[in-house]
């Protein structure tokens, strides 16, 4: 939805699991923000399969809350899934995002955050937690140094609350595995202007934390492939091509040296010939899967353009009918 047809200001989503404690203060204290700042809001809430009474609690707000949304997994499919769903759902022109633990207090945040992305004319405004002192400061540094060195990201607390204008969720491409954590590499990716903020932490007052640290070898793969899909994803031959071209270019060497051998030397060197042959076809073929990637890609960017010419005639017949 573009931002001059959104119903509301603000959208802030809160994937939650089990978090029967908090949940009601991330809520009301959401509102109490929009109150706050002047501006119409939605609050969206997955529940990821709580098997609490966290579907309790949000169906009592929801009876107070004529702008709360509610989706239900039945089973925990990850926060990458629940963000998916309340990004597509969600009507707001800046998309906050916020968990549901209250260790980001809504009521200080959100204003926070919104405030930092048009004061500074920004695309995405990220939350530095400051005080933080838990089990997990070693393995975010971590992170924010890869982001760093990978992914251009030049914040000091990448995988925290963050605030984004429309443009840059609907730039977002299908999420899955993990990618909840990767946002800001995306949105640096896209060209968006991404700046960082000071923000409110506390620990906890309830539950325990979902996440640990069996989470950094599958973060550490998901940012490769997300790198290699960001990077030539639009332009595949690039990839397999320049891999392929090198390999041709080391067997030819590897050739043309085996040649003088024989020439001047009488001799013959079979397993490094036979390992050249080797190499020079797995190199064609790496130029083959080249080719055939870029007819996917060009397949689906095809595809992709009829999707958006039937949603213009979709849209444009609605208007038409009402």
């Amino acid at each position: 939805m573009a931002a001059s047809e959104s119903a509301f200001s603000i959208s802030v989503v809160v994937p939650a699991r089990n978090e029967e404690a908090t949940i009601a203060a991330v809520v009301e204290r959401s509102f109490q923000a929009f109150d706050e700042l002047g501006r119409t809001g939605e609050v969206l809430v997955v529940n990821d399969g709580s098997t609490d009474a966290t579907a309790t609690v949000l169906a009592d707000l929801q009876t107070r809350y004529p702008h709360l949304r509610i989706f239900t997994h039945r089973r925990s499919r990850g926060m990458t899934a629940a963000l998916q769903r309340m990004f597509t759902a969600s009507q707001g022109e800046i998309v906050i995002l916020i968990p549901a633990d209250m260790e980001s207090d809504p009521l200080r945040d959100v204003p926070t955050l919104v405030r930092t992305l048009e004061a500074n004319d920004l695309d995405v405004a990220a939350g530095w937690r400051q005080g933080r002192r838990d089990s997990k400061v070693l393995a975010s540094k971590i992170y924010n140094v890869v982001m760093d060195r990978i992914a251009g990201v030049h914040v000091h607390d990448g995988n925290w609350i963050k605030a984004m204008r429309r443009e840059v969720v609907a730039s977002f491409p299908p999420l899955r595995s993990d990618w909840h954590r990767f946002l800001l590499m995306i949105a640096v990716h896209n060209g968006f202007r991404v700046g960082e903020v000071p923000t409110f932490y506390q620990p906890r007052p309830a539950g325990s934390s979902k996440f640990g640290w069996e989470r950094i070898p599958k973060s550490f793969l998901d940012v490769l492939v997300l790198k290699f899909l960001l990077t030539f994803s639009e332009a595949p031959m690039r990839f397999f091509g320049g891999i392929g071209l090198v390999g041709l270019l080391l067997s030819t060497a590897i050739f043309l040296y085996l040649i003088l051998l024989y020439a001047f030397a009488q001799t013959q060197q079979r397993p490094i010939f036979i390992a050249a042959g080797i190499l020079a076809i797995l190199s064609v073929l790496l130029i083959l899967v080249g080719f055939l990637a870029e007819l996917i890609v060009t397949q689906g960017a095809r595809i992709a353009e009829l999707e958006k010419q039937l949603a213009a005639t979709r849209c444009d017949r609605d208007n038409h009918l009402t």
